[in-house]
């Protein structure tokens, strides 16, 4: 029962942190284009416009992502509730694969969002 609940916190764990940096993106985002903190791609840092723009984006969908992460991580574990350590675990474990898929590919639309409000020098078209 100890190891459950140890795992269902675990999986909560992506969907917080995308709550978390979503909420930090959208009201206090990196003020320059710097190459530690924030969503960093080639074409957010073309201009301060793009990385504000990719800041903005990237924040939104990382929240509502992350908002519906985390009742299904919880719904995720309940069929392994008083199972052994093992399935438990690796059960566990697949979630926290998928929700980092679920993150890893929000690239994608936040780069197509880059790439159809702005030119190849980071100017608004």
């Amino acid at each position: 029962m100890l190891f459950w609940i140890f795992m269902v916190l675990m999986s909560l764990l992506i969907p917080a942190v995308m709550v978390g940096c979503g909420w930090l993106f959208l009201h206090h985002p990196p003020k320059t284009i710097n190459g530690c903190y924030g969503y960093r791609t080639k074409w957010s840092g073309k201009s301060q416009e793009t990385w504000a723009f990719a800041h903005a984006y990237c924040g939104k969908l990382w929240m509502k992502l992350g908002w519906f992460l985390l009742p299904i991580s919880i719904l995720g574990m309940l069929p392994v509730f008083g199972q052994g350590e093992d399935l438990i675990g690796t059960w566990g474990g697949i979630l926290t694969v998928i929700q980092s898929v679920v993150m890893v590919s929000t690239i994608v639309p936040v780069e197509r969002a880059l790439r159809k409000n702005f030119d190849e020098y980071g100017r608004k078209r």
